[in-house]
């Protein structure tokens, strides 16, 4: 990992004990959904969903593709997508950047694409803003991971998902403008991180028997 970011995960390790216990058993989901795809010997796949597809859902899924990296859960593919496409905030690219990640815009406009590196030897991943089910996203058998109320109390069915997990966050857009604009954006980076990497160091590598 990148050093700033490796010294960021080091500290989010070290707070998994603050975890609310009706959060771990959430995130249980999601290692659950994880390891069966393991012990099956299938690749992993995740689609953070968001209404917007530009804050949440976007910081969730460069955290899972970091976290599995980080504790090596080999063959997982992290999406995001929204029910409406808009573009990966700058706030929220900005409060990543801070954390460690390495992120850089690859094509300009109003819905720019970046590319984002957690590692040197790690294979980038390509954000940019676009409803759940673009063909960018891998469509069929994945988890449907819906990071914001709204998405999921209005999406009550996701077309290809195999699995459904509510893993929700308040959103940092209400301190838009704000004095706490930042230190909002931080605070939703490190508790998704947390939560996510909590969620892979759950993950064992190797098949489980009788499962």
């Amino acid at each position: 990992m990148f050093s700033t970011l490796q010294t960021k995960i080091d500290q989010l390790i070290k707070e998994f004990d603050q975890i609310p216990a009706e959060r771990k058993e959430t995130l249980a989901e999601l290692t659950k959904f994880v390891q069966a795809k393991i012990n099956a010997s299938k690749p992993v796949y995740l689609n953070f969903i968001c209404t917007h597809n530009s804050r949440r859902s976007h910081l969730s899924q460069l955290w899972a593709q970091a976290a599995a990296h980080y504790y090596g859960v080999e063959n997982v593919f992290c999406f995001s997508g929204g029910t409406e496409a808009t573009a990966f905030n700058p706030r929220a690219v900005k409060a990543m950047q801070e954390a460690g990640f390495n992120i850089s815009i690859t094509k300009a406009g109003d819905n720019p694409v970046y590319e984002v590196r957690f590692a040197p030897n790690a294979k980038p991943v390509i954000a940019f803003s676009k409803k759940y089910d673009d063909p960018f996203n891998h469509n069929k058998d994945f988890a449907a991971i819906m990071t914001c109320s709204h998405a999921d109390e209005n999406c009550p069915l996701v077309l290809g998902a195999s699995g459904r997990i509510a893993l929700t966050y308040d959103d940092p857009k209400e301190f838009d403008g704000t004095p706490l604009e930042a230190t909002k954006y931080s605070e939703r980076v490190h508790q998704i991180g947390r939560e996510i990497l909590y969620s892979f160091s759950l993950v064992k590598s190797k098949p489980e028997l009788n499962v």
